[in-house]
């Protein structure tokens, strides 16, 4: 097996560890059947940001299919990185996986909150107000370290970006639903970052 077959290979792997996970907590949390308004999130937010996340899935499962499929978009990269890359994708998934098994039920792809909807302040949460983002925009830096493809990692930053800048809103209604205990959380937590000291 030559070392594109191994790198394609790992990432075929820890796709069908996380995203079966990653399935059952996005069906579990619609078993409520509640309809969410996604309009909230804006017209531009709404248009973009999960064609660009689907170009971008959609490249890496190309890329596992036959990594030569996306050999247009592949970049020279050193070995060494590659395979940093795969414990960066490990330590990603592991994070993912723990902040959505603290989010249960919680768990929406937009700004607005369920009508049973409850403050998660444990787990990765305790530290960072969106460990979702964090381990988001890890797994995405992983997978196209490990790929060593430009298309993946270009896609990957302009959705983390779309959902940074969508991040706003989201508090916005955060505040909204939780008033002074969101407010006290925000104090306490840095948004993507842990604070100092915390």
């Amino acid at each position: 097996m030559n070392h594109e077959q191994t790198f394609r290979a790992i990432l075929i792997i820890g796709a069908l560890i996380v995203f079966p996970i990653a399935a059952y907590h996005r069906i579990r949390s619609q078993a409520t059947g509640e309809k969410l308004d996604r309009r909230q999130e804006g017209l531009l937010l709404l248009l973009t940001i999960r064609p660009v996340g689907i170009a971008s899935i959609l490249g890496l499962f190309a890329y596992m299919v036959n990594p030569s499929w996306m050999a247009w978009s592949s970049v020279a990269l050193p070995e060494w990185l590659r395979w940093t890359s795969v414990g960066l994708g490990v330590f990603a998934g592991g994070l993912l996986i723990w902040t959505l098994r603290s989010l249960g039920k919680n768990l929406t792809d937009t700004v607005v909150t369920r009508r049973e909807h409850t403050l998660v302040t444990y787990g990765p949460y305790r530290w960072v107000r969106h460990p979702f983002y964090d381990a988001t925009a890890l797994v995405i830096l992983a997978n196209s370290l490990v790929a060593a493809n430009w298309f993946l990692f270009v896609t990957g930053v302009v959705a983390i970006s779309l959902l940074v800048v969508r991040t706003k809103r989201e508090e916005e209604r955060l505040l909204a639903r939780f008033g002074d205990a969101y407010r006290g959380y925000m104090e306490r937590t840095g948004r993507f970052f842990p604070r100092r000291g915390g």
